[in-house]
């Protein structure tokens, strides 16, 4: 009979390449970030929303915090506070202890593949200052009850819905009042 082996397991950093699509430096970021977070508050991967991430980018490293943390936009930890700037609040709500991490500026004179690898060479302590979370930690993710919006007759959750001339609209369809926007 023949032994089955074992499948091999994947380094986090091939997990991380694997759902990002492509290795990069803006990757590198979250993934360096996600190491750092886990290390400080000694996480585990997150199945529900104990852990919670609040990034102030929408980049590529946001797919390593995903991978490496647990955190995603359905389960509702993975949040944006969008500020255009590489850094991670992460929160872990069973001990109450979080911790922001701030990417540090570094020379920005190099191409793409010397940045790639100067922040891969980097360790995570190198790479971030550590600061106090400065957003409180947001409550738990809620269901909301949905609506058909009287215009586009498309279904939305409560908390988007707009009253307009006595009819429940969606915000595709609310006409916003802005007296300066002309």
């Amino acid at each position: 009979m023949k032994e089955i082996e074992e499948p091999e397991q994947k380094s986090d950093w091939e997990r991380c390449v694997e759902f990002h699509g492509h290795f990069c430096g803006g990757l590198t970021i979250g993934y360096k970030a996600a190491q750092y977070a886990i290390k400080l508050l000694d996480l585990k991967f997150s199945e529900d929303e104990n852990i919670v991430c609040i990034c102030e980018s929408d980049s590529c490293g946001v797919d390593a915090i995903q991978v490496m943390l647990g955190c995603s936009v359905g389960k509702g930890n993975l949040l944006f506070h969008l500020c255009g700037k590489h850094a991670f609040s992460v929160y872990e709500r069973s001990s109450g202890r979080s911790v922001r991490l701030v990417l540090k500026p570094y020379p920005h004179n190099m191409n793409r593949e010397e940045s790639f690898y100067f922040l891969q060479s980097r360790d995570p302590e190198e790479l971030f200052y550590v600061k106090k979370t400065k957003i409180e930690l947001p409550e738990y993710s809620r269901n909301f009850e949905s609506y058909i919006c009287d215009c586009c007759g498309e279904e939305t959750a409560a908390n988007y819905i707009r009253l307009q001339n006595g009819k429940k609209l969606c915000l595709d369809c609310y006409k916003d009042y802005n007296r300066f926007n002309v």
